[in-house]
């Protein structure tokens, strides 16, 4: 943000306690003393009031990056996400922009209250007209926001709070784009493709190093990108192993999950030596302290998923 805030005059970051305190997970920390109130701004507590007038801000030129300071907190601006944000360049026959970026920190793993651990990436993907971003990794998750900057269309970034800081890599100080719509392929293998995003990238890449040192090897995909969806690497990966296991926190009806079932189906269904098994969170809200670690994917369930796909 520091580095778009710099480069992109028309860059305006704007959230819940995003100025003087830095944000709820620090990503804002100092932003407000260098580039102070007219450009980082400290909103009320109103989810639908930050994306109105992010909308309000996009469609006279200013490129808002707008934070919702959890995902259960966004559902008060999800009319304004759906009726607005995704239909303004359609509405509009194109004539104005809608470069909009809605940064939206999501998932469990940190022992959060009620509705601070939601996964519900399904309702914006579900949405026509917004794309949907996630980041596994630091490289990443500054090169995807940099991308949905520049990006015409409106674009969701989902920011793991599990990995917020439990995650290290090398990041280049000056700009570069990771492309939306590209797909990360983390290893190469024969026997099995397994696909994961966000916080359960690492959790899968574990589950695989272990199958490697009993001699079976993965396609290992962090999607990156939930729409588009990189459909080809997917398929093409699908067709090499005739396997798949797909990883995703959410809970299982509707989520992306089944999405990606469907495609496989449609396009490499004869090419399956197995039915696609997912691994996901459960169909219930996510529970409180003692019970998260049951309710979110794990190594051991995810090998259990890859056990199944093997031994079909």
């Amino acid at each position: 943000m520091r580095v778009a805030l710099e480069e992109e005059p028309s860059v305006i970051v704007l959230g819940e306690d995003v100025g003087k305190n830095g944000g709820v997970f620090r990503a804002t920390e100092h932003l407000w003393e260098a580039f102070g109130d007219d450009r980082v701004i400290d909103t009320p507590l109103a989810e639908a009031g930050i994306i109105g007038a992010s909308i309000g801000m996009a469609v006279n030129g200013l490129r808002p990056i707008a934070e919702i300071q959890f995902m259960g907190f966004i559902y008060p601006a999800f009319e304004q996400i759906v009726t607005h944000v995704a239909r303004f360049r359609t509405r509009t026959q194109g004539q104005y922009p809608a470069s909009l970026v809605i940064r939206v920190p999501y998932g469990g793993g940190i022992r959060s209250p009620e509705l601070h651990s939601d996964s519900t990436e399904s309702l914006f993907v579900h949405t026509p007209g917004l794309k949907v971003a996630v980041s596994s990794n630091p490289y990443d998750a500054k090169g995807l926001l940099l991308a949905a900057v520049r990006d015409p269309d409106p674009v969701i970034l989902l920011e793991p709070m599990q990995i917020y800081r439990s995650v290290r890599g090398e990041v280049p100080k000056s700009w570069y784009e990771v492309p939306l719509g590209q797909a990360r392929k983390l290893k190469e293998g024969e026997d099995l493709t397994l696909i994961a995003w966000g916080a359960m990238v690492p959790l899968a890449e574990k589950a695989a190093n272990i199958y490697e040192e009993k001699g079976i090897t993965c396609d290992l995909i962090d999607l990156r990108t939930l729409y588009p969806l990189d459909e080809e690497t997917i398929i093409a990966s699908v067709k090499k192993t005739g396997r798949t296991v797909i990883v995703h926190e959410a809970p299982q009806t509707a989520g992306l999950g089944a999405e990606l079932v469907a495609r496989i189906n449609e396009r490499a269904f004869l090419w399956l030596e197995a039915p696609v098994i997912r691994v996901t969170g459960f169909d219930v809200p996510v529970p409180m302290f003692a019970l998260e670690d049951d309710y979110r994917p794990s190594v051991q369930r995810i090998c259990q998923g890859m056990e199944q796909a093997i031994h079909f």
